[in-house]
């Protein structure tokens, strides 16, 4: 196989993990949607811990790129 081909294939394994990063996202803010609906003054309250569980499952999508980017071009 060549170098080329390898890099490429190892580069979009390295991505597989953007799919994960879209279904935690999605289960993120549709928990705190529900929870929201359920409970409307502790919502404001609940904001801040949805932004940092967001922070940290989009960290894992850049973390996804940056190994996929030092697979293409390192």
């Amino acid at each position: 196989m060549e170098l080329e081909a390898a890099k490429q294939i190892g580069a979009g394994l390295a991505t597989i993990g953007l799919a994960g990063v879209g279904v935690g996202i999605g289960n993120i803010f549709a928990s705190y949607v529900a929870a929201g609906i359920r409970n409307p003054a502790a919502a404001p309250r609940m904001f801040g811990q949805v932004l940092l569980g967001f922070a940290l499952v989009e960290a894992v999508a850049l973390y996804a790129l940056v190994i996929a980017f030092l697979i293409l071009f390192g």
